[in-house]
């Protein structure tokens, strides 16, 4: 007997993620002041952390700040990558 294959469900986009958020003014230093979807949030954070060389060099999973994300990490010199979505969340609207 031939089994029938079923169609996959198509993924839907999760539209928490896709609801603009409004940064507020220390997270509007790094990423902009316009609102953005979480996801591009994160995007635009990453590029910052990316072009300021602030992932740490010897363990990939920190975060190094700078003067304008340590106002994000709430004072925190370091923080993890998972540490990092946390403290975000506190600082849009």
């Amino acid at each position: 007997m031939a089994k029938t294959e079923t169609p996959k469900a198509e993924k839907k986009p999760n539209a928490a993620l896709m609801k603009p958020v409004q940064p507020d003014e220390a997270l509007a230093a790094v990423v902009g002041s316009t609102p953005l979807p979480r996801g591009e949030l994160t995007k635009k954070l990453w590029d910052y952390i990316k072009k300021n060389g602030l992932q740490d060099a010897t363990k990939k999973t920190n975060i190094n700040a700078d003067a304008a994300l340590k106002a994000v990490f709430n004072g925190k010199s370091q923080v993890t990558m998972f540490e990092m979505t946390k403290l975000v969340s506190g600082h849009v609207k």
